[in-house]
């Protein structure tokens, strides 16, 4: 907790300006849902459009096959693309730009993930019937808004309600304003502010980057001195880019993290199974954070009386508020909880499904996908419901050396179809390419190996099986993944 000088923000927000102190601005109590040019009428168009579109393109997707556009190529995006193709609605998936695993499953379409035009004129060319988003930053540049302005289908939230995971500072004013439970913060976008600030501070506390930083720009600091490196870091040389121009320093929370995803057409919740991820980069959650070293679901710490708390204290207001300013949220929205001693606290928002979690979940999901996905955006939800897969499965990253930093790439990788030979084993690319009829690594996290058992230990088991297989230079991983649910499980 802080010290008494440390006047971090309990129930408060502090506004957008430089250091604590400021109060919330008028907007956040309108939810502050304008465009990032600042049109006043941005919220109220994307409304009319929806709208408009409601009848269009809903027109015949229930009951036919149709064409699919997955768009990214991780790990994540190769999940999701594998689970739509086990679809009998789907007869044709594009993946754009996608990876080696991804182009066994569908036509990989050489048009990088933030090239929003061009994948709109391939989609409006290629009368694509439902797109399927999987990265934050063309969610957050708002490429549902410009698809649905072309009647194209579009499973994921607007850039007015994708600013959720935008923006840091957005996110905790808008907890505070409409009462979910999160630490306490300060936002700066001066660095002497900063560091005068955390001066005052008792640590541990928490330094992040405002924008989007690849799940890398939230750093847990022990001293002023490792503080003022963090902040120097992010404002003065930009390790984040503009993401790191404004920073949020949060309350040091303890407790057992958890991943809760919900699928939602703006009105209806529908949970997905609990989940959780394993950020740092080294065993015994050691080490820097990255995007992800694994995952598993289902996730103890989170009983079927705790979902239901997260979904009415946290989920809920989210979508109703956003449904209210006229940014209905439609797609996956992710909550990084923590749990301590049966109460929640939110620690992030993420407008897409998670990365590595929907490695493990997706396989365990019985309901199919597509139809799913289709009445979310249609505003069916509540005529779903989800089935699943009695078990477990988990998930281990494999990463390149140097990994969450600089890493090499083009290093031929062995043995996933070994892997692949396991029963219960499924392996999802995440960066990797094809090469000479050869499938090599093109990026830090470059697999993510699945196992799915009849238990966690089942499942875990039958990952790291499956990792035995696999080799390539620099290959690194964690060997603990999954080992605090089992010690909840077992008692161990």
């Amino acid at each position: 907790m802080p010290a008494q000088g440390c006047q971090l923000v309990e129930k408060r927000p502090v506004g957008y300006g430089p250091g604590p102190g400021n109060g919330a601005r008028d907007a956040i109590l309108k939810f502050c849902l304008i465009s990032k040019d600042g049109c006043d009428s941005f919220v109220s168009d994307v409304s009319t459009e929806r709208d408009r579109l409601d009848g269009r393109v809903s027109q015949g997707k229930k009951g036919r096959h149709v064409k699919i556009l997955v768009i990214g190529g991780g790990g994540r995006e190769h999940a999701l693309a594998w689970k739509i193709r086990q679809s009998p609605k789907a007869e044709k998936i594009f993946c754009a730009p996608g990876n080696a695993g991804m182009a066994r499953i569908g036509e990989c379409i050489d048009i990088p993930a933030g090239a929003i035009d061009d994948l709109c004129n391939f989609a409006v060319a290629n009368a694509i019937d439902l797109t399927v988003v999987g990265p934050e930053a063309p969610l957050v540049d708002g490429i549902v808004d410009r698809f649905e302005r072309n009647g194209l289908m579009t499973f994921g939230p607007t850039e007015a309600a994708a600013h959720i995971e935008g923006s840091k500072a957005f996110a905790k004013e808008f907890m505070v304003a409409h009462d979910i439970p999160t630490g306490a913060y300060a936002v700066f976008t001066s660095r002497d502010e900063a560091l005068t600030y955390l001066k005052e501070c008792s640590y541990p506390v928490v330094v992040k980057a405002d924008g989007l930083a690849a799940g890398k720009g939230s750093i847990i600091v022990q001293s002023y001195d490792s503080a003022r490196d963090a902040v120097d870091r992010m404002m003065t040389h930009l390790a984040f880019g503009e993401a790191g121009a404004k920073v949020v320093v949060e309350e040091y929370l303890t407790g057992e993290e958890a991943s809760v995803l919900f699928l939602t057409d703006g009105e209806t919740l529908v949970p997905l199974m609990p989940s959780q991820d394993h950020k740092r980069i080294l065993d015994g959650d050691r080490g820097p954070n990255t995007g992800g070293m694994g995952a598993y679901a289902p996730a103890p710490v989170i009983t079927p009386e705790l979902l239901q708390t997260i979904e009415r204290d946290v989920a809920a207001p989210v979508v109703n508020a956003l449904r209210d300013a006229g940014a209905p949220y439609k797609g996956a929205l992710y909550a990084g909880v923590i749990v301590s001693e049966g109460q929640v606290k939110v620690l992030e928002f993420n407008c897409r499904f998670g990365d590595p979690e929907t490695q493990p979940i997706v396989p365990l999901l019985e309901t199919d996908l597509v139809e799913v996905m289709v009445a979310a955006c249609e505003g069916r939800l509540a005529d779903i419901t989800l089935e699943w897969s009695e078990g477990a499965a988990a998930c281990v990253v494999l990463a390149s050396g140097g990994y969450p930093g600089p890493s090499g790439t083009g290093f031929e990788i062995s043995g996933i179809e070994d892997a692949e030979s396991i029963s219960g084993v499924y392996v999802f690319h995440a960066a990797t390419s094809h090469v000479e009829g050869k499938s090599v690594s093109a990026g830090g996290r470059v697999l993510g190996v699945t196992g799915v058992g009849s238990d966690l230990r089942d499942a875990i088991d039958r990952a790291y099986q499956g990792v035995a297989k696999v080799s390539f230079e620099g290959m690194h991983y964690r060997k603990d993944i999954g080992a605090r649910g089992l010690s909840a499980i077992e008692g161990e």
